[in-house]
């Protein structure tokens, strides 16, 4: 059994049913075999998009997902789909291939420092040095991309441990037999090839036995529910927020959202917690956080760190009693103090506390204050969407395409001032149907994400929102949904620039350099690879163009709309820093 297939029995142990790819030699055993095990191998056109992939089946399963790059660029390409799995807290497990043993350092093709380029961007670097670590360095992988902090793992296989060991064994011998004929030299170098070859194939793989290592979480004790309880019910004015750390188990997402309407709080659920209430939830909050956490007398902070979308903690009362429930010992306390930090994980101190919660008195005024701003800002955003701009109104468009998406539709969402804007109207219907890149605010993840999400979930609809920038980084990704028969439906907000950055860049700096781009046929790329493309230029087609559109991606077609859209001042001095 050569390490393509150990890998691959593992990999199918673990019930991993995709495994994303960039070909390359470095790893052709490792795509092979995992093919023979049964495991679908999608390939893709960049490896970030591999990794990305990787993400999104790892957020909607809750398995790890699992991506295999070549040697040298291959890893290199990954590494910012790798830093933003990190910052989302993806458990995945990355395999990179690499030099033979005996020729790293020594020049060979795409031979650099892979452990040192991606230590910084993941959990964990392992490297296989000899067969008997492929079973210990697997396993130990998977169960630590999963425990604690979850994150991604990178897994250096160096192409001579992949192969058959006769193989090579005969291509060591073939290399060691060059030069003149019983010298000297030739014979120390046989030997040390020889004795560095028994070393590497110490282990009878087929024998091994390979148990899978529980994950571990943080603890939690009664007590510090208890705690928690006693803040919340001296609160008048309490308030919610709750973060992908949450979601980070798909199995438990009923119950998650069971707990948080048991506990009859406001809450506002961002990132991969979008979804885990109904659109319409009277508990639910959508507008004006800030001012919400201005106002509020309990905070419930659960796995929501206080980095800069909540303004580093500044947006909260300072009078208040503040709960932070985080995994991450480093985030309980990031840029504030909270009057009590919960290391365990959000989810499950959430069903604590609801289980245990007795409430005494009302909230219904101030539910009533948060429900007044809600329908102002509803209302406002109607009038906006209302009004005439070049092409077609980017919110008219966004409130469109709200109503086309089903109970099960998966969104996914990729862009700066579009999808900034798309997250304030278009609503996910269900738990694990929203996907952003995080914390890192990371262009590029589109493709890479609703490829995971339709090979996760078939029958759903899955909507690509892109902002025109951010399309071009995977846009090319339109030939693997055709060839795999994966048909997505992206929408291009194209209002012809980098919006997001240059609106401030303008107001501040007096120059839209570099942020202005072009009305481009985007819709011609897609029928270019067999797709189907749309151009939407006037709000009079968006109503029958979405139909259509819905259409054929329920026959097995991919599409994309190309809509061009005008600029509006709803994001105007959005600037995070």
């Amino acid at each position: 059994m050569n390490g393509g297939a150990i890998i691959a029995q593992i990999l199918k142990e673990h019930d991993v049913r995709y495994l994303f790819t960039v070909c390359g030699g470095h790893i052709s055993p490792i795509l092979t075999e995992s093919n023979k095990a049964g495991i679908r191998i999608i390939d893709v056109r960049h490896e970030a998009t591999a990794v990305f992939a990787a993400d999104a089946v790892s957020r909607l399963t809750g398995i790890p997902g699992v991506a295999a790059v070549t040697a040298g660029p291959g890893v290199a390409n990954s590494v910012t789909a790798l830093v933003n799995a990190s910052m989302a807290q993806s458990p995945l497990v990355v395999f990179g291939g690499a030099a033979a043993t005996v020729l790293k350092g020594r020049g060979s093709l795409q031979d650099i420092d892979q452990v040192s380029l991606v230590r910084s961007a993941v959990k964990a670097v392992f490297t296989i040095k000899r067969n008997c670590d492929f079973i210990p360095v697997i396993e130990f992988a998977f169960a630590f991309a999963q425990s604690g902090v979850p994150g991604p793992v990178f897994i250096e296989c160096p192409i001579d441990l992949l192969y058959d060991e006769e193989l090579v064994r005969l291509w060591y011998k073939t290399k060691s037999s060059a030069g003149k004929a019983d010298s000297f030299r030739k014979k120390v170098i046989s030997w040390y090839l020889k004795r560095h070859l028994d070393r590497m194939y110490a282990c009878d793989l087929d024998s091994m036995a390979h148990d899978t290592i529980a994950s571990v979480k943080p603890d939690m004790r009664r007590r510090t529910v208890v705690k928690a309880l006693q803040l919340i019910d001296k609160s008048a004015r309490s308030l919610l927020i709750v973060g992908s750390q949450a979601a980070l188990n798909p199995g438990r997402a009923s119950q998650l959202a069971e707990s948080i309407r048991m506990m009859n709080i406001p809450v506002y659920l961002t990132g991969m917690a979008r979804g885990l209430l109904e659109g319409h939830d009277p508990l639910q909050l959508h507008h004006k956080r800030n001012a919400a956490l201005a106002e509020a007398d309990c905070v419930i902070l659960a796995g929501m760190p206080c980095d800069f979308r909540l303004d580093y903690g500044l947006s909260i009362n300072k009078e208040a009693a503040t709960i932070a429930i985080n995994r991450s010992r480093h985030d309980l306390t990031l840029n504030h103090k909270p009057d009590l930090a919960v290391h365990a994980d959000p989810a499950e101190f959430l069903t604590a506390c609801s289980s245990l919660i007795k409430r005494s008195g009302s909230r219904d005024d101030w539910m009533r204050v948060l429900q007044g701003r809600e329908q102002e800002r509803e209302e406002e955003i109607k009038i906006l969407a209302g009004q005439k701009t070049e092409y077609v109104n980017p919110l008219l468009l966004l409130e469109k395409i709200d109503g086309a998406v089903s109970d099960a539709g998966v969104i996914v969402a990729d862009g700066g001032d579009f999808i900034s804007t798309a997250s304030y109207i278009v609503r996910p219907r269900s738990p694990l149907s929203w996907l952003d890149p995080g914390v890192f605010g990371t262009l590029g993840v589109g493709a890479g994400f609703a490829l995971g999400a339709k090979l996760c979930r078939p029958e759903a609809d899955v909507w690509l929102l892109w902002g025109d920038g951010a399309a071009g980084y995977s846009i090319i990704e339109f030939d693997t949904f055709v060839r795999h028969k994966l048909p997505v439906i992206a929408v291009i907000g194209n209002d012809a620039g980098w919006t997001q950055i240059g609106r401030d860049q303008v107001v501040y700096l007096k120059d839209d350099v570099a942020t202005v781009l072009r009305y481009a046929n985007y819709h011609g790329i897609a029928d270019s690879f067999g797709a189907r493309g749309f151009l939407i230029a006037g709000e009079d087609q968006i109503d029958a163009t979405i139909r259509q559109a819905l259409d054929l991606s329920r026959k097995g077609t991919p599409v994309l709309l190309n809509a061009l859209i005008g600029k509006t001042d709803f994001r105007k001095g959005s600037i995070s820093m």
